[in-house]
């Protein structure tokens, strides 16, 4: 039995389990969602607003961290625990995703990818080995591999041998981890072709990881896709060691996904809508930047317990977006990371409690998810900024 997790119950109609998560810095029980401090900081909130909101763990950027303010800056004052100021487990990547996503910018081959910062252009060669330096230096709870993460709709052969490089990269990682407080995650591709899902799968926890993250979906693919390769994925992982499914967290995909095996799940998908005006319902998504909400008296969401909702008008929210004054970003990011974390809370409760399946059926029977097309046009626009094709303030969320 893994030391990191414990299961504490399952759902017998779906694969959706509650346990815990035992770290250097504190147990969290799951499922999880974790939110993202790319820069050692969750945008616009405290870590005394982190845990007043629910929050018991959260991600770092290893990608934005190694580039500044610089690794050794981090370690010589501490670490990223103590840097800061979050006593809290802490999740990092290996800051692949934000090389892959860079387009132009890098060259990958065998040895590791080459690439130049976005912020000064700067020349930097990326190796499984770094990765996990870098990681071990930060000091975070749970750290992952290296890995090579292309696009949605590229060709089976492109997939096959990124992934395979994935694998050996993965090897690499695992002889370079020394600090074994550090749970190491190996990471299992395939892109969207199910017979690569299962051979990486297979491969990845041949070499025992202590837990196992799922990269590769979420990346624009319809929702019916991903679900069908996170079914493909998950009966090949151990039902002791924790799963990990990296970038999903809009409310939909959260309770589908748990249903399907996940425990743990990251995105930045919750603070980065509340900085566009995009608040979270019991019922949908809204933008409070819409004419609707000008005169609204009530809160957001009556049925939420948030600071934002207990104490101000949507009418005085939709003002503050309109005046472009900074507090607009902080209400509305309180208020949409304590609806997911509410909402994780629920869903946990309903998997221990053994209404799980009906509290399932209920949300996704009410609840109505945002357009496909516009999700996917959000989706590739966010990718064009990753990339370099258009400025930051041209992408609306």
């Amino acid at each position: 039995m893994s030391r990191l997790f414990k299961l504490a119950q399952t759902c017998p109609k779906t694969r959706a389990r509650a346990g815990t998560l035992t770290t250097p810095h504190g147990s969290v029980p799951t499922p999880v969602f974790l939110p993202v401090g790319s820069q050692g900081t969750v945008k616009t909130l405290t870590p005394d607003d982190l845990k007043s909101l629910g929050v018991g763990m959260i991600l770092a950027n290893t990608y934005h961290l190694y580039l500044r303010p610089g690794v050794e800056t981090i370690s010589k004052l501490g670490g990223l625990h103590k840097f800061m100021a979050w006593d809290g487990p802490i999740l990092t990547d290996s800051g692949g995703f934000q090389v892959f996503s860079l387009g132009h910018l890098r060259r990958v081959s065998d040895e590791g990818a080459l690439f130049r910062s976005h912020i000064d252009g700067s020349e930097h060669f990326l190796t499984p080995e770094l990765a996990i330096e870098v990681q071990e230096q930060l000091g975070a709870d749970i750290i992952v591999v290296l890995d090579e993460c292309p696009p949605y709709g590229e060709d089976f052969e492109n997939i096959r041998k990124a992934t395979e490089r994935s694998h050996h990269w993965a090897e690499r990682c695992q002889r370079r981890h020394k600090q074994r407080k550090q749970a190491l995650f190996g990471i299992v591709h395939g892109g969207t072709f199910a017979e690569l899902r299962r051979q990486s799968a297979e491969f990845i926890t041949s070499l025992d990881f202590p837990g196992y993250a799922i990269g590769g979906l979420s990346l624009g693919e319809p929702k019916e896709l991903m679900h069908d390769m996170l079914d493909e994925t998950v009966a090949h992982l151990p039902e002791d060691k924790p799963r990990y499914l990296m970038g999903v967290g809009s409310p939909e995909d959260l309770v589908e996904c748990v249903a399907r095996g996940v425990d743990v799940f990251d995105s930045a998908l919750p603070t980065r809508l509340g900085r566009n005006g995009a608040v979270f319902t019991q019922r949908r998504r809204y933008n409070i930047g819409n004419a609707r909400f000008k005169t609204k008296k009530g809160p957001i969401d009556h049925d939420c317990d948030c600071y934002t909702c207990r104490t101000f008008s949507a009418a005085y929210l939709h003002h503050l977006f309109k005046a472009q004054e900074l507090l607009a970003y902080r209400l509305a990011t309180i208020h949409n990371v304590r609806f997911i974390m509410r909402l994780m809370e629920q869903i946990r409760l309903s998997i221990l409690d053994g209404t799980f399946y009906s509290f399932k059926e209920n949300f996704i029977q009410s609840y109505q998810p945002t357009d496909a097309e516009i999700r996917a046009e959000q989706k590739r626009k966010w990718l064009d900024v990753r990339q370099g094709k258009h400025p930051q303030n041209e992408v609306v969320y």
